[in-house]
């Protein structure tokens, strides 16, 4: 199975899961089909890193943000930092950082009420950030359906647009974020056998709503499930998404494909 052309919206290429062998694997990628991949911090630390990597490979971009579950590390010179760093390599400025994210709400690891607030503090920072640069946002949400939705309504965040990442949430969820147009990350979790709620969702959207992700190196899909994942197990989303959406998967990968560069400015 060989991708062509295929958009990769969201991967970890600077997690220590690809130390052993990260040059070969990225050097293998566009012969492989995979066109174009977007890296994504997640720390300060990771953000430097996918600075290292967009510069290095031309086909590599990066977002750069702070994930809820390290949501500590922000302080106001740490943010000042993830600002000056963002504007000066924005892509509206000839540079390759296409998004701030990933930033959102995270109540699966984090119950604690004071580590929660201070999550949706820096949310909300890092979401007027994107708004102040014109980048769209790339969010995570998990465990916490309400309070992302209240807080990107109360933001408006229809004024910056983006894409809600690994999404997990149901139909009636994914219609509000319509209203907002946002985009939806689509990943391996398609590909699993329990996944009865994101296949309703992916039936039920358009497709120009529908970017492709693996969040690799991890949720790689059927018929790799549970090992470490990359951009190369993309095909494996793209059938899954054709076979519910009754379209070829050349189809599926150049719509993916324009709507990511849509979103990304790119």
């Amino acid at each position: 199975m060989v991708a062509k052309l295929i958009f990769e919206t969201h991967a970890h290429y600077d997690d220590e899961a690809f130390d052993s062998d990260r040059e070969e694997l990225l050097c293998a990628m566009q012969e492989a089909g995979i066109e174009t991949i977007v890296n994504i911090g997640a720390n300060i630390e990771s953000c430097k890193s996918t600075l290292a990597l967009s510069s290095k490979y031309s086909f590599v971009y990066g977002a750069l943000g702070v994930h809820p579950s390290d949501a500590e590390e922000l302080n106001e010179e740490t943010f000042s930092w993830l600002k000056q760093t963002a504007m000066s390599n924005s892509v509206r400025r000839g540079g390759k950082i296409v998004a701030i994210g990933e930033i959102g709400l995270d109540y699966y690891w984090d119950k604690e009420s004071d580590v929660q607030a201070n999550q949706r503090v820096w949310f909300e920072r890092q979401a007027y950030l994107a708004k102040e640069l014109s980048l769209p946002m790339v969010v995570h949400s998990r465990d916490a359906a309400k309070d992302t939705l209240d807080m990107m309504k109360a933001m408006k965040a229809e004024e910056i647009g983006g894409i809600v990442h690994c999404y997990s949430y149901s139909v009636e969820q994914a219609k509000e974020y319509l209203k907002m147009g946002f985009y939806f990350g689509i990943g391996g979790v398609i590909t699993f056998s329990n996944a009865k709620k994101l296949k309703e969702v992916v039936e039920y959207l358009p497709m120009d709503t529908i970017v492709l992700e693996t969040d690799c190196p991890y949720l790689a899909p059927v018929p790799n499930r549970g090992k470490r994942n990359s951009s190369l197990n993309l095909p494996y989303v793209v059938k899954e998404i054709a076979s519910l959406k009754g379209l070829d998967e050349e189809e599926v990968i150049r719509i993916t494909r324009e709507n990511a560069k849509r979103v990304y400015q790119i």
